[in-house]
C-alpha cells in the first residue's frame, strides 16, 4: 500500500473571532491511501494553538506514517496515540478505502438521504452588531439550538446577545449553549455562571482553563449552569486517566472533537466511560473541510443521540471541498443529489 499527503489551506468567508484570537485561515491536510485497487482519503485536522499535535515537526510525522504505511494498523495506533489528528486521519482513510463507496464511510438511513442529525447554529465571537446579525441568521434558519462563542468582548454586551434570545424566545423554544474556551478564571467564574442562569443557558463549554481540575470541579458540583469539559479532554490517551478525569471532575457534559481526542476509537471510549458515569455527551467538529466534516457526521448519527451537535462548520470556508453535505432548518443533512468535487481533492 501506498500513502501521501497533502496541506490544503481552508479560507475564511469572514474572520472568525474566538478567545483564541481571530482566525482568517486554517491549516488542514489530506492523507491519501492506494492499495492498488480502490483509494481512501482521511484528513488529519491541525488545530494550530489547541491541538496537543501542533508540534514543528508535525509534517515529519505524517511522513513517518506514509513512509511506515505498511506496518499493521494496530501499531501504527499505538505510535500515533500521541498525534490525535494524525490518528483520526489515518483511521479515517482506513475506513474511506475499506469502504465500498470512499465516501461513504457509515451506512445508514443519515447517508442514504433519509434522515438528518439535530446540530446548534454557532454565533462567533465579534462587536455587538456583528453577533446580533448572526443571531437573526440563525433564528431565521430555523435553529433551535443556539451556541454562543463568549470571552471575549464584554461581557455584559454578551449577556445583552442572551437577553436578545430570551426577551422573543422561551427556555423551551430555543436552547441556548455557550463556550467560554477557558476564558474565565477561578476566582471570577461562578458570579459569571450566575449571571448566566439568569438566561436559563442549557450549558456552558469549558468555563475556566484546562488542567484545573480541583477547581474545576467545584463549579460542576456548585454552578447553576450545567458544565461541558471540551478542552480538558485533549491530551488524555490512557483509559485510567480519562476515567479519572470523569470521576474527580463530575461534569454534567463532556464535547468530543474527534481531531483532537485521537479519532472514531477514542470518542467511543470517552462515549463509555460518560456512560458509566452518568455524564452526557455530545460531538463537535473542529473546523475541518467536509471531508473530515462528512465522516464526523457519519459516525455520529451511528451513536443515536438525540441531543443537538456541533456539526455547522461546512460553510465557514470560500474554498471548501464541495460535498453533499447542507444545513436546512437547523439540521445537517445528505443530499445525495450533489457530488463530491473530487478534482479539488486532487487524486
Amino acid at each position: 500500500m501506498q500513502a501521501y499527503f497533502k496541506k490544503y489551506i481552508l479560507k475564511f468567508k469572514q474572520p472568525a473571532g474566538t478567545s483564541r484570537g481571530v482566525l482568517k485561515v486554517k491549516e488542514t491536510y489530506f492523507l491519501y491511501l492506494d492499495n492498488g485497487v480502490k483509494k481512501g482519503i482521511g484528513e488529519c485536522n491541525l488545530f494550530k494553538g489547541l491541538s496537543i499535535d501542533d508540534r514543528p515537526d508535525y509534517e515529519q510525522k505524517l511522513q513517518w506514517l506514509c513512509d511506515n504505511i505498511s506496518q499493521k494498523p494496530a501499531d501504527l495506533f499505538q505510535e500515533l496515540k500521541e498525534w490525535p489528528s494524525i490518528l483520526f486521519g489515518y483511521e479515517m482513510a482506513l475506513k474511506s478505502l475499506q469502504s465500498q463507496d470512499m465516501f461513504t464511510l457509515f451506512p445508514s438511513m443519515f447517508t442514504a438521504g433519509e434522515d438528518v442529525i439535530n446540530i446548534n447554529g454557532l454565533v462567533w465571537m465579534g462587536n455587538q452588531d456583528f453577533m446580533l446579525q448572526q443571531l437573526e441568521e440563525k433564528l431565521k434558519s430555523g435553529f433551535n439550538c443556539i451556541k454562543f462563542k463568549i470571552g471575549a468582548i464584554d461581557f455584559d454586551k454578551e449577556l445583552e446577545m442572551l437577553e436578545a434570545v430570551r426577551s422573543r424566545f422561551r427556555e423551551s423554544e430555543v436552547t441556548i449553549r455557550v463556550d467560554a474556551n477557558g476564558a474565565f478564571t477561578p476566582q471570577n467564574a461562578m458570579s459569571k455562571l450566575e449571571l448566566l442562569h439568569k438566561y436559563q443557558v442549557h450549558s456552558i463549554e469549558q468555563p475556566i482553563a484546562q488542567g484545573q481540575w480541583q477547581e474545576m470541579a467545584m463549579l460542576c458540583e456548585q454552578s447553576p449552569v450545567d458544565i461541558a469539559l471540551d478542552e480538558e479532554l485533549i491530551g488524555l490517551y490512557d483509559m485510567a486517566i480519562k476515567e479519572r478525569c470523569v470521576e474527580t471532575i463530575k461534569p454534567q457534559y463532556i464535547i468530543l472533537k474527534p481531531a483532537l481526542v485521537g479519532g472514531f476509537q477514542s470518542c467511543r471510549e470517552w462515549i463509555n466511560i460518560a456512560g458509566e458515569k452518568n455524564v452526557g455527551w455530545w460531538m463537535t467538529s473542529a473546523l475541518e473541510s467536509n471531508v473530515g466534516l462528512n465522516a464526523i457526521a457519519q459516525f455520529t448519527y451511528t451513536l443515536g443521540n438525540d441531543m443537538p451537535q456541533g456539526l455547522g462548520t461546512g460553510g465557514l470556508y470560500t474554498n471548501n471541498i464541495t460535498a453533499p453535505l447542507e444545513i436546512k432548518n437547523g439540521t445537517l443533512r445528505c443530499n445525495n443529489i450533489s457530488q463530491w468535487d473530487t478534482n479539488a481533492l486532487n487524486f
